[in-house]
């Protein structure tokens, strides 16, 4: 699995900023830019560059992790997250996220899945790698 932390990079992601993100290494690159992490966790970017489809792990928005992910990383409440991927699945232009109680939970199924891609705090990563955000096409 490697490691995306998110921090003091730009506007989209605070210097207070605790959050992030794990990715499985097989599909996801070794640098990916903060405006792919949005389009991703938006529903709006589906396949890695690969062809590997992306499985999206997210914590419900009902814990402060993924209500502190909504916010942050999305710009949306923990409610704004859940309607807009309803909407995107009942219309039939995303798959859902797989949403988890813990943190651990999170990183144990991104570390097992393909393409999997999940925000965390930092202290909930493990022995994962860091790998650099490309910030040429920041927001």
């Amino acid at each position: 699995m490697l490691l995306i932390m998110l921090g003091n990079v730009s506007i989209a992601f605070s210097q207070e900023s605790k959050l992030a993100v794990v990715a499985n290494d097989k599909g996801a690159p070794e640098t990916i830019t903060e405006a792919e992490i949005i389009k991703i966790f938006k529903g709006e970017k589906q396949w890695w560059k690969d062809g590997t489809k992306i499985v999206i792990a997210f914590m419900k928005t009902s814990t402060p992790t993924g209500s502190e992910a909504s916010k942050k990383v999305l710009g949306m409440s923990g409610d704004q997250l859940n309607k807009h991927w309803l909407s995107l699945v009942f219309q039939g232009k995303a798959k859902a996220p797989v949403f988890f109680n813990t943190e651990k939970e999170l990183v144990d199924f991104v570390s097992q899945n393909k393409g999997a891609i999940g925000i965390v705090h930092k202290n909930q990563t493990g022995n994962s790698r860091t790998v650099a955000i490309d910030q040429s096409s920041i927001l």
